[in-house]
């Protein structure tokens, strides 16, 4: 069963024009969410990962499920005003709006190996503020994975201009 197939579009949300790729459908099937989980931990498991960061929401999800199975830890990047404790943040500009994204300071050592990870991958932005988190708190990023890649977005494409990593486990093009 290929994991796309069990991904739904919800066509103009959150805004008009938007194919919200909505991985709710993925989530609630038990093979498919395993399918993820083992492709992805397939994927970097013979690679030196300290932490995985998962963005918030969805990035929790599969990021945590991900870091249960590598033995690793987890770090949740939120959010503004969402973590308890002293954090950092980073303003960014995303396909429909704008958002900050913040991490607590203490949540990576200097020199940690972190693996980044959300659903997927549209135009880069989310993903950008949260590698600079990463990158102020002293952590390297060795990876950024994502369930899709939106490729026309040119997301991937900019994280590699920029030194990075990505993998996704899928690609939705043109629609």
């Amino acid at each position: 069963m290929p994991i796309k197939s069990l991904i739904r579009t919800v066509p103009h949300y959150p805004k008009q024009g938007i194919q919200f790729r909505d991985i709710t459908t993925l989530l609630k099937d038990p093979i498919g969410f395993r399918m993820v989980v083992d492709a992805l931990a397939h994927h970097y498991a013979n690679q030196k990962i300290d932490k995985i960061a998962g963005i918030e929401a969805r990035g929790f999800i599969i990021g945590a499920a991900l870091a249960y199975k590598l033995g690793v830890g987890f770090v949740p990047i939120r959010k503004s005003g969402k973590l308890p404790a002293d954090t950092i943040g980073h303003d960014y500009a995303l396909e429909y709006g704008a958002d900050r994204v913040e991490i607590h300071t203490d949540a990576i050592a200097h020199g940690e190996q972190v693996l980044l990870v959300d659903d997927l991958i549209a135009t880069g932005g989310t993903a950008e503020a949260a590698v600079a988190l990463i990158q102020k708190l002293g952590g390297f990023v060795m990876g950024c994975a994502f369930v899709i890649d939106l490729p026309d977005l040119g997301g991937a494409k900019r994280l590699v201009e920029n030194g990075l990593k990505p993998f996704s486990l899928c690609e939705f093009e043109g629609d």
